[in-house]
């Protein structure tokens, strides 16, 4: 059992990390906003960008982590 949540804490925290340094910065500034920024955060299609599926996937795996890490806190 602790090999399982240990593979799961390993796996989750990779996906973690790579989710979080491929997304992009949220300060853009004025000019950003200006440009159209509110139409992406507002718009329908926000879950199928780029950016929702990487805030997916980075919730998903975030708490996958916290469970597992607790899980496995609680078997030693």
């Amino acid at each position: 059992m602790k090999i399982l949540f240990t593979i799961l804490i390993l796996v989750s925290s990779l996906v973690l990390i790579a989710s979080i340094l491929l997304q992009s910065g949220k300060s853009a500034g004025l000019s950003g906003t200006i440009a159209g920024g509110a139409e992406s955060i507002w718009g329908k299609n926000k879950g199928r960008t780029y950016e929702g599926i990487l805030s997916k996937v980075t919730s998903i795996s975030a708490v996958i982590f916290i469970i597992s890490a607790l899980v496995l806190a609680a078997l030693q």
